[in-house]
């Protein structure tokens, strides 16, 4: 009996180590956002790849205008890139564009910041691998916004986008004056009296 006794202990020592850890673990891993993924990539790892700690939203998309779309409840803004609002000159057609490429295909979003109206900015991306900021730029309905994307579009604008799309060129360039005079004049056109 004498020998069991160390035995026992042995094992309910060994047993407290275990749950001890355990529990450890899933305290810290419940009170931070760490993941194993979260672990830098070792050097001789690719540096291409995306961080692993990005979120991602991926799903069918809900097209709000030419450069905001819904997937999974979450708003996103394509990164990069600026299309006329929906009552602008060209807005429909950007919208209509936007639909048109993200129609019965999944799109990924990589989520990488905020905007200042609360909706998630984006690198939005089709099954095939075709960046949808860059679509719309190449056709002609989107214009690169150089603040945010440091000119990753800018080449790709097809001549005359800038002035096809004036309002969006205004807006990048703080001339907000430009917006109410159009939007004043509309008014005007609109009044029934």
């Amino acid at each position: 009996m004498m020998e069991t006794i160390p035995f026992l202990l042995f094992l309910a020592i060994v047993f407290f180590v275990v749950f001890f850890i355990r529990v450890s673990r899933e305290t810290i891993a419940k009170h931070t956002d760490w993941t194993s993924q979260d672990v830098p990539p070792r050097s001789e790892d690719t540096v291409e790849k995306p961080p692993l700690s990005k979120k991602v939203v991926q799903g069918s998309a809900y097209v709000v205008d030419g450069d905001t779309i819904t997937i999974r409840k979450t708003q996103v803004r394509l990164f990069g890139i600026d299309a006329p609002e929906l009552d602008h000159p060209f807005g429909r057609n950007a919208k209509s564009a936007l639909i048109t490429l993200c129609k019965g295909d999944t799109v990924r979003a990589e989520i990488i910041a905020q905007d200042s109206h609360g909706r998630a900015v984006a690198r939005c991306y089709l099954k095939d691998g075709r960046d949808l900021s860059a679509e719309m730029v190449k056709l002609g309905l989107a214009i690169d916004w150089p603040k945010f994307s440091d000119g990753k579009y800018r080449s790709l604008e097809v001549p005359g986008a800038r002035r096809k799309l004036w309002l969006a060129d205004a807006r990048q360039k703080g001339r907000m004056h430009v917006w109410e005079q159009y939007n004043a004049q509309k008014n005007t056109r609109n009044d029934p009296r």
